[in-house]
C-alpha cells in the first residue's frame, strides 16, 4: 500500500468521527460544499507556490491539495482506485481526443 492509499484509509476512518478532535472529521461534518471550497483554496495556493518557483513550498501545497482531494473523493464515495481506473481508461488516447470526446457529451 503506498502513502496515498494509506492516507485515504486514514481519511475514511475519520468520517463520522469527532469534529472537535479531528480536522478531517470537521471537514466531513461541514459537508461536501465546504470540502470542495477548501480543495479550491488549496488548488489556488498550489498555483501561487508554482508561480513563486519555490520547490519546497510547491511540494507542501501539492500535499495539501492531494489530501483535500482525497477527502472530497471519500465524501463522494470514490477512491483512488476509481481515479486510477479512469486514468487507465484514458491510456493510449490523445489528450486532445479525450477532451474532445467529453465536450460532445
Amino acid at each position: 500500500m503506498d502513502v496515498l492509499d494509506q492516507l485515504q484509509s486514514v481519511i475514511a476512518t475519520r468520517r463520522g468521527g469527532d469534529p472537535e478532535s479531528s480536522y478531517t472529521a470537521k471537514l466531513f461534518a461541514r459537508g461536501r460544499a465546504k470540502i470542495a471550497q477548501k480543495l479550491g483554496e488549496e488548488a489556488t495556493e498550489t498555483v501561487i507556490a508554482a508561480m513563486q518557483d519555490d520547490p519546497a513550498e510547491l511540494t507542501k501545497e501539492a500535499a495539501d491539495l492531494m489530501f483535500h482531494l482525497l477527502v472530497l473523493l471519500t465524501d463522494a464515495g470514490l477512491s483512488l482506485e476509481d481515479v486510477r481506473a479512469e486514468l487507465a481508461r484514458r491510456g493510449g488516447i490523445s489528450g486532445l481526443a479525450e477532451k474532445a470526446s467529453r465536450e460532445t457529451k
